[in-house]
């Protein structure tokens, strides 16, 4: 029985392989091998390739142990750091709602008036 393949949007892969070729330039400016590069790792040659071809079924772990081998493992912690939408979204719940105005039949606690 296979691996299970996820579905992944062409826009997350495209963004994966640029991670991944990102991270083979971090490797060969710092004039380091493929194998040594795995072996600092604890991964396989196979996966460090699959790795800098930016594969998605590659564990988030093994880039992340990656990163540690090359000397970036703060690289990690920028993923969604700068999140925009994100803070607009939260600022949004921070305003005051609007409420409706209260009825003049009723009045809090008490039911309808007496008249």
């Amino acid at each position: 029985m296979g691996k299970k393949q996820t579905a992944v949007p062409p826009s997350a892969r495209k963004a994966l392989a640029a991670m991944g070729e990102n991270i083979r330039l971090a490797r060969l400016r710092r004039k380091l091998s493929m194998a040594l590069v795995a072996e600092r790792a604890g991964i396989s040659v196979p996966t460090l390739r699959a790795i800098e071809q930016g594969s998605p079924s590659v564990a988030i772990g093994s880039y992340a142990t990656v990163l540690l081998a090359i000397g970036m493992k703060d690289e990690l912690s920028h993923v969604a750091a700068n999140d925009e939408l994100g803070r607009y979204l939260q600022d949004q719940d921070l305003e005051p709602k609007k409420r409706a105005p209260r009825s003049a039949r009723f009045t809090f606690g008490r039911g309808a008036e007496s008249e």
